[in-house]
Parts: C-alpha cells; sequence; structure tokens
C-alpha cells in the first residue's frame, strides 16, 4: 500500500510538472512539443482548441487501441497520469512567467517536461501518445525509453514547422533534447554503474585486493586466449562511477600489463545493488 501511495503521488507530481512546461514555457513562446502534447499545442495555435480537451480525446484513443499491448499496472498508472495532466494542463493555462528570453525559456521546458514525464515513466506510467511508443520499443527490442521518446517526438516536431516555422523548430529541438537527458537522469538514478573485465596473469591478488579494499564482489569467468590457446581467468566486477578511480590504482599496483576494459551499465539488480523484486 506504502509502494502504491508513493507511486500515486509521483504520478500526480509528474504530471503537474508536466503541465507547467506546456503552459509557462511552450504555449507562451510559440514553441512545439513532441507527441501528442505537440500535435494539441498545434491544434490550439491553429484552431484554439483546448490542449487539455484535445490531448485527453487523443490519448484515450491511443490507449483504446494499444492497452492490450501493455500490462495492467502501466495502463491503470497511465490512464491516472494522462486525466490529472489534461486536468493541470486546464486549471494552469492562465499561468504565466514574466521571461522573454527564449533560450532559457527552451531550456525551462525541457526541464520541466523532461523531469515530469521520467518521474511518471519511473513508477511504471506513461502519458501515452509516443511515451507509449517509447516502452513498447524498450519492453520488444530494448531501446533506451529516453531516446525512444526522442525519437518518436522529433517526428512530430518536425511536422511542426509548417505552423510554427524553422527557427521555433530548433528551439522545440532543444526542448526535447534537453528533456530526453532530464528524463534519462531521472529513469536511471543518480548514480551510474560501470561494469569492468580484468585479464591478469595477477587475477588472484587483484580480487583479494578489490574484496578487502573496496568491500565489492568479484567474479571469475573462465576464457582462454584464441592465438595462444591459454586458460585465462577473466575478472568480472561491478562497481559505481565513483569507485573506478580506485579500482585503477588496484589494478596499476598489482599488474600494470593488465587488459582492462570498463563498461556503463544502466540497470544492477541483486546483492549490494538493487533487490530485483522492487
Amino acid at each position: 500500500m506504502k509502494k502504491r501511495a508513493f507511486d500515486m503521488i509521483m504520478l500526480l507530481i509528474g504530471a503537474f510538472i508536466f503541465a507547467l512546461a506546456v503552459n509557462l514555457f511552450v504555449i507562451p513562446n510559440d514553441f512545439g512539443e513532441g507527441g501528442v502534447t505537440g500535435i494539441s499545442i498545434i491544434l490550439f495555435y491553429v484552431l484554439k482548441w483546448s490542449p487539455a480537451l484535445v490531448g485527453i480525446v487523443i490519448n484515450g484513443i491511443l490507449l483504446m487501441i494499444g492497452y492490450k499491448l501493455l500490462d495492467k499496472k502501466t495502463t491503470v498508472y497511465t490512464i491516472i497520469a494522462v486525466a490529472f495532466h489534461s486536468l493541470f494542463l486546464h486549471l494552469t493555462e492562465n499561468w504565466r512567467i514574466a521571461s522573454d528570453e527564449p533560450v532559457i525559456n527552451a531550456i525551462f521546458a525541457g526541464l520541466f517536461a523532461g523531469v515530469g514525464i521520467g518521474l511518471i515513466v519511473r513508477v511504471g506510467g506513461t502519458t501515452a501518445g509516443t511515451v507509449i511508443l517509447a516502452r513498447l520499443a524498450n519492453k520488444y527490442w530494448d531501446w533506451n525509453i529516453s531516446y525512444a521518446l526522442l525519437f518518436f517526438d522529433l517526428i512530430v516536431a518536425g511536422l511542426s514547422v509548417f505552423v510554427i516555422g524553422i527557427e521555433k523548430v530548433m528551439f522545440t529541438v532543444v526542448i526535447l533534447y534537453i528533456g530526453t537527458k532530464a528524463m534519462e537522469f531521472i529513469i536511471e538514478g543518480l548514480n551510474p554503474k560501470k561494469a569492468v573485465t580484468i585479464i591478469s596473469t595477477h587475477h588472484d591478488r587483484i580480487a583479494i585486493r578489490v574484496t578487502e579494499i573496496m568491500d565489492r564482489g568479484v567474479t571469475v569467468l573462465r576464457g582462454y586466449g584464441y592465438y595462444t590457446g591459454q586458460t585465462k581467468d577473466v575478472l568480472y566486477i561491478v562497481i559505481s562511477k565513483q569507485e573506478v578511480s580506485m579500482l585503477k590504482k588496484i589494478v596499476r599496483a598489482e599488474d600494470k600489463n593488465a587488459f582492462v576494459t570498463i563498461h556503463d551499465v544502466r540497470d544492477v539488480f541483486g546483492e549490494g545493488f538493487i533487490d530485483i523484486s522492487k
């Protein structure tokens, strides 16, 4: 129940922040947006239709078409997020900030949109529209959600050039890029991990020092050199970004000829990290 209550709060906060991005920064500066929100904004510019009303109608249609492709929790959370996003768009439609600097407005539009959508996606929801497409791309093709969303949103933003002009579209691309980075930051967390593989003739000494000094687990993989045919033990270690420097010092002290590769890791579950059941 506590987890469900927390999720509901995050959905409401995310929907509110995303609505602020539209009403405080996007519409007052004649910028565009991606996805269904972008379409509703273009229709507002051309026909003066309410973005809140248009958004909930189009998203409702998309949900009816694609709900079978989403699990029950995602569908419920998406309905909540879409409903409250439209409500907050209506309630804040007359809110304004006294800022005439388009660059600053574009930056904050991206930040607010990215944080808002990121909070919704992080707890398992979507804002429907292209976010549904992004989540499906992540589920079936393992695309990064943030960049999949950017891809689909850029298509919508590109079509808006006929209404807002090329300069505003360029600002819109900036908004989408900043939003993507902000969303990625929210979804993937504050502390990215690194996976390190080490091939060394002194792998035992390195493993002992990593265990004693860094208090990290070490996995030993059995392999062999294709050219020499010699058996080799490969160390596999997952650490935080801040621990990379310490690991390099350990390897350098034990074997200056060690072969080391370091990879970015998006998600880490298991002992010492995040419980996969959560």
